[in-house]
């Protein structure tokens, strides 16, 4: 639900930084997303893949980024940073350590807790002024 709500608010050049151990539920949050964003395919983890991108039907994109099994950033690191300059895309990165300097400040931070076999607990942050106008507007 708040993946859905969530994706109403975005505009295009976006970051989300995804947060959670294994299995928190990063993938399913990027699924409601794309769906509240218009997109009718299949939305998978890109964990062996490193990377998904989504065409939308507005011509915006959606690129999930998957930096688990990441030791460095090489190639990756550089086509993020292309990413992260078009206001066409919006950027989702899961386990963003490894690109944590390509990121940008102003980037929203969602952290997913499990409480229960089925619950999680989101808890969202704002680095900046657009990411805080995101978090005002899903308080809302």
């Amino acid at each position: 639900m708040a993946a859905r709500r969530l994706s109403q608010l975005l505009l295009g050049g976006e970051t989300l930084e995804l947060v959670s151990d294994l299995g928190g539920g990063k993938t399913t949050f990027v699924q409601g997303l794309a769906a509240g964003l218009g997109y009718k395919g299949l939305v998978t983890s890109p964990t062996f893949t490193l990377s998904n991108i989504y065409e939308l039907p507005d011509g915006r994109e959606l690129h999930h980024y998957d930096l688990y099994r990441l030791t460095e950033g090489g190639v990756l690191a550089d086509e993020l940073a292309e990413d992260l300059d078009d206001p066409k895309i919006i950027t989702v990165i899961e386990w963003p350590g490894l690109a944590e300097h390509e990121l940008p400040k102003d980037r929203l931070t969602l952290t997913l807790e499990v409480t229960g076999e089925d619950d999680r607990k989101l808890v969202f942050s704002a680095g900046g002024p657009e990411s805080q106008r995101l978090l005002e507007e899903l308080a809302a």
